[in-house]
C-alpha cells in the first residue's frame, strides 16, 4: 500500500490497556508451550499495530512540523508511548517467568530473553511522568531546529537547506555560510543549554528512581546493550585515540595539501577536493530512479526490495522549510513497509540516503518475512553495520549518481567514513561525561567538549569563530538531545563497514555473500556472535582498529 493511502487512527488507550491485560491473563492460563506461544503471536499483532499507528503519525508530523493535526498526535504519543512501553514490559515479565520458558526460548531465541531483562531495568510506572516530560523536551529541541530561519542572500533557509553552502568550493562562501549557521545556534544558545540541562536532570532523575547512580546504566539498558558494557565502550574509545586518531591526522594532512591550504579551518572540515565535493546529478526523482536501477542490478534481493519501496511511495526525501531536519528509516509493521525520511539538499548526502538509509530499509524488508518478531529487534550497532556497509557495496554504481565524478565521490566517501570515527566517539565520551556529572554548568559542559575536540581532532581550528571556540559545536547534533548514547553505534558499525570495504576490494562477491548473510541473521544472535558468523573481526577486540587502519593506509595512498 502507498504511504499516503495508509489509514491512521489514534490509538484507543482504554482498548490497548484491556488488550494487554487480556494477553497477560491468557498467558497465565496457558497449559503448554504451544499455547503460550499462540498467546505471544497475539502480542505480535497488538504491538505491531500500536507501533504502526505511532510511526505513521510521527512521519506525517516530521514531514510538516507546522501541521497542527499531527502536532497534536505527536503530543498524544509523547504522553502515552511510555505507558505502552510499561504495558509491554509487564507482559514480557510474565513471558520471562513462564513455566514454558524453555519452549519459548527455543521459539524466539536467547537474545529476546536477554532483551526482556534489559527492558525490565529500563522502565517502571514510577518514572512514567519523567519519561513523558523527556519526550516533550526532545520535541521542544526538534521543533526549535526545524523552525530555524536563516537569511541567506535574501532567501530564508532552514538548517538542512544551508548544507550546500557549508560545503561550497568557494572558501569565502562556506565561511560566510558557517557564520550564518553558527549565528542561529549562538542566538539560541541559552534555550539550547536550558533544554539539554533539563534533559540531563530529567534522565538522571529517572536513573536514580530506578536505583542507579546516574542515567548511564539506564541508558545502556534502553539501548539494548546486551553483550557489552560501558567499560568495553571505554576501551573502544582508547583504541580510537591510540590507533585511529593518528591515522586520521595523516589523512587530514593529505586533505589539506589537496585543497592547497596553508592550514585547515573548521569551515574546511566538510570539503575534500579543490573543485568542490561531488554532488549527485539530476533531480530528486532522477536520483531515486538511479537508485532503483542500481539496486535492480546489485542482486535479486535488492531489486525486489527497491521496486517495492518505489511502487509504494515509501520515500519522503525533498527538503522543505517546515520539515524536521535529518533523516532516518523506520518500519511500519502492519504493512510490512520500511519508510525513508530525508532532506535532499543537493549535496553528496542525497546519495547517502539512497545507500545508507536503504541499507537499513533493505534489512528491515528482509526481516519482515521472519514470523518471529523479536528477530527484528536488532541492536543499533548491528543496524548501522547494515546501513554503513551498504554505502560501500553500492560503489560500483556511483556513476549513475555522480556521472564523471563517481571516483571523486568514492574517494571522498572513504576518507569521510574514516574521519567520522573520532568525531562519533567524541560524541559518546561527551555524553558519558555529561551523565556522569549531571551538575555540570553549560560552561563546564562546553569546556569538556572543547577538551575532547583537542584529543580526537587535534587539528581543529576555530580561531575565526569565537562561539565555537568556547566548545558549543555539540549543540547541532540532535542525537545528543533525543537519542542519548546512540552515537557510538555508528563508530562500531563504521569499523565493520570499513572491514567490508577492504574485503570487497579483495573479493566483492564473497564480501556481499557475507553481508547478505548478516542481514538475514537479523537479531537471531548477539552482536559478537553475528560479526563472528559473518567473518568480521569484533571491533571491541584490542588491535582491531590498528589492523583496519593499516589495511586502509594502502588504499588511501
Amino acid at each position: 500500500m502507498k504511504f499516503q493511502d495508509m489509514p491512521y487512527e489514534r490509538l484507543d488507550m482504554d482498548k490497548v490497556r484491556k488488550e494487554f491485560a487480556d494477553l497477560t491473563a491468557d498467558l497465565e492460563k496457558a497449559q503448554s508451550g504451544e499455547e503460550a506461544f499462540a498467546v505471544h503471536e497475539h502480542y505480535y499483532k497488538l504491538t505491531d499495530h500500536c507501533y504502526s499507528e505511532y510511526v505513521i503519525s510521527m512521519i506525517r508530523h516530521d514531514i510538516d512540523m507546522t501541521d497542527e493535526t499531527y502536532a497534536g498526535e505527536q503530543a498524544f504519543y509523547d504522553e502515552h508511548l511510555p505507558e505502552i512501553k510499561n504495558l509491554t514490559v509487564a507482559y514480557q515479565k510474565k513471558l520471562y517467568n513462564s513455566p514454558y520458558r524453555p519452549y519459548l526460548e527455543k521459539k524466539i531465541g536467547k537474545v529476546a530473553f536477554k532483551n526482556i531483562e534489559l527492558a525490565e531495568k529500563s522502565v517502571d510506572d514510577k518514572i512514567l511522568p519523567l519519561m513523558q516530560e523527556e519526550n516533550r523536551l526532545e520535541e521542544e529541541y526538534n521543533k526549535l531546529l526545524a523552525t530555524a530561519q536563516i537569511d541567506w542572500n535574501g532567501e530564508t533557509l532552514n538548517l538542512s537547506l544551508m548544507e550546500p553552502y557549508l560545503r561550497n568550493p568557494d572558501r569565502a562562501v562556506r565561511k560566510a555560510a558557517w557564520e550564518k549557521y553558527s549565528a542561529f545556534f549562538e542566538k539560541n544558545a541559552e534555550a539550547l543549554d536550558d533544554i539539554y540541562d533539563r534533559l540531563v536532570k530529567n534522565r538522571t532523575a529517572q536513573g536514580e528512581a530506578m536505583g542507579y547512580e546516574n542515567y548511564l546504566p539506564l541508558g545502556y539498558a534502553r539501548m539494548n546493550r546486551n553483550c557489552y558494557t560501558r567499560s568495553e565502550v571505554a576501551e573502544f574509545r582508547k583504541q580510537v585515540k591510540r590507533d585511529w586518531v593518528p591515522f586520521c591526522e595523516e589523512l587530514t594532512e593529505i586533505r589539506r595539501k589537496r585543497l592547497g591550504l596553508s592550514h585547515l579551518s573548521y569551515f574546511d572540515e566538510g570539503v575534500y577536493l579543490p573543485n568542490g565535493n561531488p554532488a549527485p546529478i539530476g533531480t530528486p526523482e532522477e536520483i531515486l530512479a538511479a537508485g532503483r536501477k542500481m539496486y535492480n542490478e546489485l542482486s535479486p534481493e535488492t531489486a525486489e526490495f527497491m521496486n517495492f519501496m518505489c511502487e509504494n511511495d515509501l520515500f519522503d526525501v525533498l527538503g522543505r522549510k517546515t520539515k524536521k531536519t535529518g533523516g532516518y528509516m523506520d518500519y511500519i509493521p502492519d504493512f510490512k513497509s520500511p519508510f525513508i525520511f530525508a532532506n535532499f539538499n543537493g549535496t553528496s548526502g542525497d546519495a547517502d540516503v539512497i545507500t545508507h538509509e536503504c541499507g537499513h530499509a533493505f534489512q528491515g524488508y528482509l526481516s519482515a518475512a521472519d514470523p518471529i518478531r523479536e528477530h527484528a529487534d536488532i541492536t543499533m550497532e548491528t543496524a548501522e553495520t547494515h546501513s554503513m556497509s551498504m554505502e560501500f557495496f553500492t560503489e560500483p554504481w556511483m556513476n549513475l549518481l555522480f556521472g564523471n565524478r563517481a571516483k571523486d565521490y568514492v574517494d571522498m566517501h572513504l576518507m569521510d567514513s574514516i574521519l567520522f570515527i573520532p568525531y562519533g566517539t567524541m560524541v559518546d565520551e561527551f555524553q558519558d561525561i555529561a551523565y556522569s556529572n549531571p551538575g555540570l554548568s553549560p560552561k563546564e559542559r562546553n569546556a569538556a567538549w572543547r577538551d575532547l575536540e583537542r584529543q580526537y581532532k587535534p587539528h581543529l581550528d576555530y580561531s575565526s569563530n569565537p562561539y565555537y571556540e568556547t566548545g558549543t559545536f555539540w549543540q547541532n547534533k540532535h542525537h545528543i538531545y533525543d537519542c542519548p548514547l546512540y552515537y557510538i553505534d555508528y563508530c562500531i558499525a563504521g569499523t565493520d563497514a570499513l572491514q567490508y570495504k577492504v574485503w570487497m576490494d579483495r573479493d566483492y562477491h564473497e564480501a556481499w555473500a557475507s553481508y547478505l548473510k548478516l542481514c538475514r541473521l537479523s537479531a537471531s544472535d548477539f552482536f559478537f556472535g553475528l560479526v563472528k558468523e559473518a567473518g568480521l573481526q569484533n571491533p571491541f577486540e584490542d588491535g582491531c582498529l590498528k589492523r583496519v587502519a593499516d589495511q586502509l593506509r594502502e588504499t588511501i595512498r
